[in-house]
């Protein structure tokens, strides 16, 4: 009778004990779903991070406008995340050097350091994967171009003898050197999942040097193709630690344009691109359209002379204005309310 008493009462142990675990386990199993369910409606209801897609260390939220180029901000959750990898561009000339007034190709490979032998895909842009300025190296000479893609995983520009018809805004995938002497090229790219690029090439074409010209006063109007281009920065003054506000009035005939006419070029009204003299600090700002001007929005991060090239097309021509700005050196508090002013 105990043997029989005894048994039960063991069977009856057990029986509690995997009741207990498995309740145990269904426990732990609900509250497991519980937190994955409530991690996952957390991840999913936090804020989307938004960067410049030309300067990704610029971030804010939807709606925003980068501070350096006047772009708006696109949804970006893996802005300021490295994916890495080291970018350089690979440039090869054939001939190796450049003669002014001759035939010759320009090449731009884009790499990856330690993976030299795989392409590397670019992001498009403004429409091109690829935008390349040409510059003297006293910034008197100036060309925007976009090198044409081919099977290799290059980019290629052909240069063409001096006096060949050339048309900017027809022939993008070509140019030419009329005098000899230093130029920079600035390839400005973004790789498919990295960080926005630009490198600045430094290249020598043998021939007659052009002549070289040094800028010390500012010039904000400019005459090209029978337009005239004013530069009217807000306030009056150019100047550092502050987000710049810039007019550009277009007038024909002494008539100012109505910027919302101007036909698109590379999905914009206008394309401004910015140089500083001796250090070369590199800048693309992209205006808005307002009340019929063009409006730029930058921030020149250190005082000195700069070139500025102003583009926009009208009946299948691309136009360039060029200016010379004198920035002064800002303040602070300048930068602050301007800020605040603008809701930037």
């Amino acid at each position: 009778m105990k043997s029989i008493v005894k048994s039960v009462a063991v069977a009856t142990s057990v029986s509690m004990a995997v009741l207990l675990t498995s309740c145990g386990s269904e426990s732990k199993q609900e509250n497991a779903e519980e937190h994955h369910e409530h991690t996952d409606s957390t991840a999913h209801s936090g804020e989307h991070i938004y960067a410049c897609p030309m300067h990704p260390e610029v971030t804010g939220k939807e709606g925003d406008k980068c501070p350096k180029c006047g772009m708006a901000l696109e949804h970006n959750d893996n802005a300021g995340k490295s994916n890495g990898l080291t970018y350089f561009m690979q440039f090869v000339s054939t001939p190796s050097e450049l003669e002014a007034g001759k035939e010759g190709l320009l090449s731009f490979t884009p790499k990856v350091k330690g993976k030299e032998n795989e392409q590397v895909p670019l992001d498009v842009v403004h429409e091109k994967k690829l935008h390349l300025i040409i510059a003297s190296k006293d910034l008197s000479y100036f060309e925007h171009i976009h090198p044409e893609f081919q099977p290799d995983g290059s980019y290629q520009i052909k240069v063409l003898p001096k006096g060949k018809p050339y048309s900017i805004s027809k022939g993008l995938n070509e140019t030419y050197f009329d005098n000899g002497g230093d130029y920079i090229l600035f390839a400005d790219y973004a790789p498919t999942g990295g960080v926005h690029q630009m490198e600045k090439i430094p290249v020598t074409v043998k021939g007659t040097p052009y002549k070289n010209v040094t800028y010390t006063k500012d010039r904000l109007v400019a005459k090209v193709d029978g337009y005239e281009v004013a530069l009217e920065a807000e306030g009056g003054k150019w100047a550092t630690n502050q987000q710049m506000h810039i007019k550009a009035v277009i007038k024909k005939d002494g008539k100012i344009l109505d910027a919302n006419t101007f036909e698109n070029y590379l999905g914009a009204k206008s394309h401004m691109v910015v140089l500083k003299t001796e250090t070369f600090d590199y800048l693309h700002v992209h205006p808005e359209v307002e009340n019929g001007n063009l409006d730029l929005h930058t921030t020149f991060e250190s005082a000195g002379m700069y070139r500025g090239w102003l583009q926009f097309q009208t009946d299948g021509k691309v136009h360039a204005a060029d200016f010379v700005i004198k920035v002064e050196q800002g303040t602070g508090e300048m930068k602050m309310e301007n800020h605040d002013e603008h809701k930037h």
